[in-house]
C-alpha cells in the first residue's frame, strides 16, 4: 500500500498532473492500493477564490483522471479527499475507486476544523463546508479499510467504533497545520493504530501553499504496535509499505482492548466527608453511561453512524 505526499496549488490542472504522475510512480513500485492526501484538488482558504475553482463530481478533472487511472494501472485509488460541490452545499469528501475506475464509496468529514491555534491561525472550516454524519468502511482486496479525514483524527470513538465493526486498516489523509504537526502528528497516528489494533495510513500535504497556509506533511504508515513502517521527508514524493494484516489479529489477540470493553458510569461527586486526611465522595448527581461490549457491534446514538460500502 501507498501513500503519496502533495503540496497542492489552486490550481486543480496543476494538481492533478502532480497527483497522476505521483500514483503511476506508487503503482510502479507495486502498490495496488494508493492513497493522495486532503483537499488534493486545490488549496485555497479564500471562500471567494474557491468558488471559482470548487464544482460537482462529476465536473472534477481529477476524479476523472484518477478513475481513468485507476482502470488503465488496476489498482484502488483512496482520493483522501476532494472540496466538491453538493447541490447548494460544499463537501470534504474522501472518494474510494475500484480498479475497474468505479467510485465504490465516499465520507464526508465530519469534524470541521474549527479553531484558533496557538500561532495566531484561526480556521473555521464549517464556514465554508457542510459535515458528514457517518464514516465508512469498505473492503480493499483483502483489508477492510475505514475512512476519516485529517481533524477526524482526534476524535478516538470514531477510530474504535470503525475497528469494532472490523476495520483492519484506519485512514487519515490529512493537511495538517504545520504548527500542530510539529507537536501531535506522529502522536495521533502511532496512538490511534496502537488502539485499535489496526495499520493506519495518512498521506499528507506538505509545505507552504498559495494561499498562506502551511501544512506539516510527514505521510506515515503505521502498523498496528504503532511501529512507523515508511515516512516522507520529501514533497512531492512516494511511501509504500507491504501490510501484513495477519498482524492486525496477533495484536489484538495479545491485547484485546476491543473486547475487553466495558460499560461503566461517570459519577458527579456532590457530597464528601473526612477519612483521616482524605476527602471521600459519598454522593453523586447524577450517572451517564459509557461505552461497554453491548454496543460493540453497533454504533452508539451519540456516535456518528457506520456505513459499509459495497
Amino acid at each position: 500500500m501507498a501513500a503519496v505526499q502533495l503540496r497542492s496549488t489552486a490550481s486543480p490542472e496543476e494538481n492533478r498532473d502532480a497527483v497522476v504522475r505521483l500514483v503511476r510512480e506508487a503503482a510502479g513500485r507495486g502498490a495496488t492500493y494508493v492513497q493522495t492526501p486532503e483537499v488534493t484538488n486545490f488549496v485555497q482558504r479564500d471562500r471567494a477564490a474557491a468558488t471559482k475553482l470548487i464544482v460537482p463530481e462529476r465536473e472534477d478533472v481529477t476524479l476523472a483522471a484518477l478513475r481513468a487511472l485507476a482502470a488503465e494501472l488496476s489498482i484502488t485509488v483512496h482520493i483522501g479527499s476532494l472540496a466538491v460541490r453538493d447541490g447548494a452545499a460544499w463537501r470534504n469528501r474522501g472518494l474510494m475507486i475500484d480498479p475497474e475506475g468505479e467510485v465504490v464509496a465516499r465520507y464526508d468529514k465530519i469534524h470541521m476544523f474549527d479553531v484558533a491555534l496557538p500561532s495566531g491561525e484561526t480556521f473555521r472550516e464549517s464556514a465554508t463546508y457542510t459535515a458528514g454524519d457517518g464514516v465508512v468502511l469498505v473492503d480493499v482486496g483483502g483489508a477492510k479499510v475505514g475512512m476519516t479525514i485529517c481533524f477526524d483524527l482526534r476524535f478516538p470513538r470514531l477510530y474504535e467504533e470503525l475497528a469494532v465493526a472490523g476495520a483492519t486498516v484506519l485512514t487519515a489523509p490529512s493537511a495538517f497545520a504545520a504548527s500542530t504537526g510539529r507537536d501531535h502528528w506522529h502522536a495521533l497516528l502511532r496512538v490511534r493504530a496502537i488502539e485499535n489494533g489496526a495499520f493506519m495510513i495518512a498521506a499528507a500535504q506538505e509545505g507552504l501553499h498559495q494561499d498562506g497556509r502551511k501544512t506539516y506533511g510527514h505521510s506515515m504508515i503505521v502498523a498496528p504496535w504503532g511501529d512507523v513502517l515508511a515516512e516522507a521527508t520529501d514533497t512531492p514524493s512516494v511511501i509504500v509499505a507491504d501490510l501484513d494484516l495477519s498482524l492486525v489479529e496477533r495484536m489484538r489477540g495479545q491485547i484485546p482492548v476491543l473486547s475487553a470493553r466495558r460499560p461503566f458510569t461517570v459519577r458527579h461527586a456532590t457530597r464528601a466527608v473526612d477519612v483521616g486526611d482524605e476527602r471521600v465522595p459519598i454522593a453523586y448527581a447524577q450517572e451517564d453511561r459509557g461505552a461497554g461490549p453491548e454496543e460493540a457491534q453497533r454504533p452508539s446514538a451519540a456516535a456518528p453512524g457506520l456505513r459499509r460500502a459495497s
